[in-house]
Order: structure tokens, then sequence, then C-alpha cells
């Protein structure tokens, strides 16, 4: 996976495929996809939510520039990969999720596998997570319409996010940079991810 689905396709911070090699994805699937665990493509996790492709978890790590002292506000926890190999990479992992039942199998996961600097929270990921932030870099795995002020203010200055904004199934991710309190956003990659979910959203 490492070789054929990150490298030839530019990843090339050592950290991050380090983290890539190391983390085992099989655990973070369902029983039934778990033969297609290092395949090229999402999976699904259950709730209609997905698994990323591994290329797009290792280019998403990668835009976030992970420093070893970081602390990261995750939103969309899911299968709990992405905070795995985040904390490969940095100090804290703070990662937030909507959907309980998934919240609480990834933290099983996440516990059985000995990550005890990931810290999971069930809630609205367009809140962010205001108590603990503000955060050195925020990385997004579901598509909100637009980027969540929250998150912005929960963003230190240098910081860093990577979240894709779009419609349903059809988004450009971005890399904002907040210098002097303003953001500077540059869009990476056309991707697609599951809409991002709010509790209003949930009570429809």
């Amino acid at each position: 996976m490492v070789q054929q689905q990150l490298v030839t396709r530019g990843i090339n911070d050592a950290r991050v495929l380090a983290a890539m090699a190391k983390v085992p994805r099989e655990e973070f699937v369902t029983p039934e996809s778990r033969a297609a665990s290092y395949e090229d493509g999402p999976l699904p996790i259950g709730y209609g939510q997905t698994i990323s492709q591994p290329y797009i978890v290792a280019f998403m790590t990668e835009q976030l520039r992970p420093k070893p002292s970081d602390r990261v506000l995750e939103v969309g926890t899911g299968s709990g990969y992405q905070a795995a190999i985040l904390a490969e990479l940095v100090s804290e992992v703070y990662s937030i999720e909507i959907v309980e039942p998934l919240a609480k199998n990834a933290e099983a996961t996440l516990q059985r596998l000995g990550y005890k600097n990931v810290h999971l929270k069930i809630g609205d990921g367009y809140q962010g997570w205001p108590e603990v932030g503000p955060f050195d870099a925020i990385i997004v795995t579901c598509a909100p319409d637009k980027v969540p002020q929250a998150l912005v203010d929960q963003l230190k200055d240098g910081g860093r996010m990577v979240i894709p904004v779009g419609e349903r199934f059809a988004q450009q991710l971005y890399l904002l940079e907040k210098k002097d309190g303003q953001l500077k956003q540059s869009a990476t990659l056309p991707v697609r991810f599951v809409p991002m979910t709010s509790e209003a959203d949930k009570q429809k």
C-alpha cells in the first residue's frame, strides 16, 4: 500500500509514510471488508459512513504538516483510522463524532490498540471542541457546504486546517492557513466525502 498507492503518487513525508505503514488498517474496517483493507478505495463502515482510501488519508495528513508537539482536532472520527494515524505523529488528538455507535466502536478499537493520546467526544463537529482548543491543526473528514466559523476560531494563529467543502459527494479539499487572524485558502484536490451532519440535521 505505502509503496504502490502513496509513494508513487507523491506522498514523501517520511513520518507520514511510517505511520501509514504502522497502523493496522484492517482493525478499523468491518469484518466483511477486512480482505479489502489495503485496497485503493474507501470502504463502508456502517451508518452511511466510510473509511477514506489510504491515499486521501495520507495526503490530508501530509498537508497538515503535523509536528510531535501538536494538539490536533479531528472532526468526523468515523472508524478511528485517521485519528490513529495522527496519534502516531502528534502529541494529542481530539476527535468528534456525531454518530454515537461509530464513536463507541472507534474508541474501543483505539483503546485496544493502545492509543492513549486520542480523546473522543460524541457531538456536533460544527461546534468544534472549544473547551480544549485552540488547536495547532484541524482536520475535517466530512464535508460541510462552507467552513464552520467555530473551527476557524479554534485554530491557532499559524495553524493549518484541511477540510473538504461542497455539495454531496462532489467537493474540493482545501488547505486553510491562519496568519495574523486572516485565512489563506488554497484548493488541493477534488474529493468525495460524506456530508457533515449537525445536531439540527439529526433532528429533521
